[in-house]
């Protein structure tokens, strides 16, 4: 292609960039094999790999290094632009199942949003578009036996329901996403694990811990609302997760970022292991 000099894979890089960019490759689309590519730019096996690896750490590409031609990834949430949990969940969640061995680590009131933000990735895994090895999460929320700081009633009453509502969501949806995960092992036979421990307080952040390499964190914030329930109009005190805001911070982003992931990482471990009980689904 350029006469006599070979491409460097950084070149080859720049090419296949334009035409993720350009639109000849989408999103979902495989590239060429690596020996494809090796013909196409008259270069070797290695420095199609080179470009692929980088094309990867710009979050362009999934599946690099699995035996098979890698495919372009789903645009990722662009950094410095936090976007809301229910829109920047699933993609980051798909990105960290590519990987072949997940690991996920979640502190959240109630696991409504990553229940639902993990259709796209486990669709991929039916799809055999995404194939790990093995999927572990570990996910903890409130325990049942404590006073929520919310949601709460605006007044004090002495029929209050919206605890024992809260406890019905936060098992069933808990349930959900235990029986959508287990469905993996049993199709698939990816080892997968999946396992709660209850707070004894409410959190009044939400934090995702993807594979050790990204944190995502958000507040929830407290609105005030009223909502229908048997009959009952319910003013309650109450956060919709799904609305906060995810700032996402990256290990390989540089020195500050790293040790916010670290120290999330230490902070998660040490809950797990020490003031967290046994949670039970019923």
């Amino acid at each position: 292609m350029n006469g006599n000099r070979r491409l460097s894979s950084q070149e080859i890089a720049d090419i296949l960039r334009e035409r993720i960019r350009g639109g000849d490759l989408r999103a979902g689309d495989r590239l060429p094999t690596q020996a494809e590519l090796a013909e196409e730019f008259a270069v070797e096996r290695g420095t199609v790999r080179q470009a692929l690896r980088a094309l990867q750490e710009d979050g362009l590409l999934t599946n690099v290094s699995k035996g098979s031609p890698p495919r372009i990834a789903e645009p990722a949430t662009p950094r410095g632009e936090p976007q809301p949990t229910m829109v920047a969940l699933g993609p980051r969640l798909s990105e960290a199942f590519s990987a072949p061995r997940v690991r996920v680590d979640v502190v959240c009131h109630t696991s409504e949003t990553l229940m639902l933000a993990l259709s796209e990735p486990l669709r991929l895994i039916h799809e055999g578009r995404i194939r790990p090895e093995s999927i572990d999460f570990r996910v903890l929320m409130p325990s049942r036996n404590i006073e929520l700081a919310f949601p709460v009633l605006v007044a004090d009453e002495e029929d209050d329901p919206v605890h024992q509502r809260w406890l019905q969501m936060r098992n069933a949806q808990a349930r959900v996403l235990q029986h959508n995960l287990h469905a993996v092992r049993s199709t698939h036979g990816v080892d997968v694990r999946v396992a709660f421990r209850a707070l004894p307080f409410t959190p009044p952040t939400k934090l995702y811990l993807l594979g050790g390499e990204e944190v995502l964190f958000g507040y929830y914030m407290l609105t005030r609302r009223e909502e229908e329930y048997e009959s009952r109009t319910l003013e309650m005190y109450d956060a919709l997760g799904s609305q906060s805001l995810l700032f996402s911070f990256l290990k390989r982003a540089g020195h500050r970022d790293a040790v916010f992931v670290e120290e999330s990482q230490k902070w998660f471990d040490a809950l797990w292991e020490t003031i967290t009980s046994d949670m039970t689904l019923s």
